[in-house]
């Protein structure tokens, strides 16, 4: 199998957990009890996590020193952090919604320049980035079903487009980043950058319930899902 045409098929199926997430949503999402709810949030928040420590900044930082590293990653935080501001301006009921999209294109940029690197690694992340938008997809299915006037079942064929801007992406970052290292460790690093950005402003807010311990669990539970696959392949 070319290069080309396996990168596109992983990052497709790290894409495709964004439309099962919302079919799941829309199946579940009025019987399903609020601690699962945040469980799940929280697994998102886990393979997260793993993604970015287990996978993006250590290859990041190959090529790059420590201040140039210190820098992208504190710029993707940055440049998420004005994505939050933008969308509190405009009061928009779909933030779930723009920040998955917003976490997956840089992803599917950095799922490609993995690849270019370790091609064991590159499936290692398109496995944590499925994991993540399962549930990001479960959630903004329901945000998108309560802010929208339109039929939810109406809303689904969006979210399998959007499982197509994974390949799109990778395309640019194959043919344009392969002979470029050093940017490719800034895209992984800004990546990671937001992605920290997005668990701690989004996700984990979202994780606590009263007398309820079971959440954080489902952190550990994601974040062992990514040590599994990482010591399977080192």
């Amino acid at each position: 199998m070319s290069d080309i045409l396996t990168i596109s098929l992983l990052t497709l199926i790290a894409g495709l957990a964004i439309p099962i997430g919302a079919l799941l949503g829309d199946k579940f999402s009025s019987t399903i009890h609020a601690s699962w709810n945040h469980s799940i949030i929280a697994f998102g928040g886990g393979t997260l996590l793993a993604a970015v420590s287990l996978v993006l900044v250590p290859e990041g930082i190959n090529s790059l020193n420590i201040f140039e590293s210190s820098i992208f990653l504190i710029s993707g935080a940055i440049a998420f952090l004005f994505i939050d501001l933008y969308l509190a301006k405009l009061n928009t009921q779909a933030s779930q919604l723009v920040a998955m999209l917003a976490d997956f294109i840089p992803e599917s940029l950095a799922l490609d320049a993995i690849f270019l690197i370790h091609k064991e690694s590159a499936i290692l992340l398109t496995l944590l980035i499925a994991f993540q938008n399962l549930p990001e997809g479960f959630n903004a299915f329901i945000e998108v079903k309560k802010a929208s006037p339109y039929n939810p079942k109406n809303v689904i064929p969006l979210f399998f487009i959007f499982a197509l801007l994974g390949p799109t992406f990778a395309f640019t970052g194959y043919y344009w980043l392969s002979d470029s290292p050093e940017i490719i460790g800034a895209i992984m690093l800004i990546a990671s950058g937001g992605i920290l950005y997005s668990i701690f402003q989004d996700i984990a807010p979202k994780v606590p319930l009263e007398n309820n311990w079971a959440p954080p669990l489902g952190a550990i539970l994601g974040f062992v899902t990514g040590l599994v696959g990482y010591m399977s392949i080192h």
